[in-house]
């Protein structure tokens, strides 16, 4: 099992060649991919915002994400909110502080690109 940051998963979707090899292999060789529902809202707010351009919707591309084996979408709950309470992190980012969070409470790895986020978590693939 992983979890994808949120530049991990858009990577992952729609430029894989961003991914490095050892982050593309982990994902490829995982049994499951977990997605926090938070990277949903991250992506969303990005469309909305004009920062990023999806070739489809961000509820098109959720259906899609729904639709793919081994994806499951972990919806943030209270648990994942007060584990991100609990990590001794100085990171404000509430986003971050979830997909971490997540990672940690399935004790799993953390395919993510982010430099802030790999100086934290020991677990991370990149």
């Amino acid at each position: 099992m992983v979890v994808l940051d949120t530049s991990a998963l858009l990577y992952w979707a729609f430029a894989p060649e961003m991914l490095t090899e050892k982050a593309a292999a982990a994902i490829a060789s995982a049994q499951e991919i977990v997605i926090n529902s938070i990277s949903i809202w991250e992506i969303g707010l990005k469309v909305k915002n004009g920062k990023l351009d999806l070739p489809l919707s961000p509820a098109a591309f959720v259906v899609q994400l729904e639709m793919t084996d081994k994806v499951r979408i972990e919806p943030v709950s209270a648990a994942i909110w007060l584990k991100s309470l609990e990590l001794a992190w100085a990171h404000k980012d509430p986003a971050d502080r979830a997909i971490v969070a997540t990672a940690s409470l399935l004790n799993c790895a953390l395919v993510t690109s982010d430099l802030e986020i790999r100086s934290f978590y020991t677990a991370v693939t990149w």
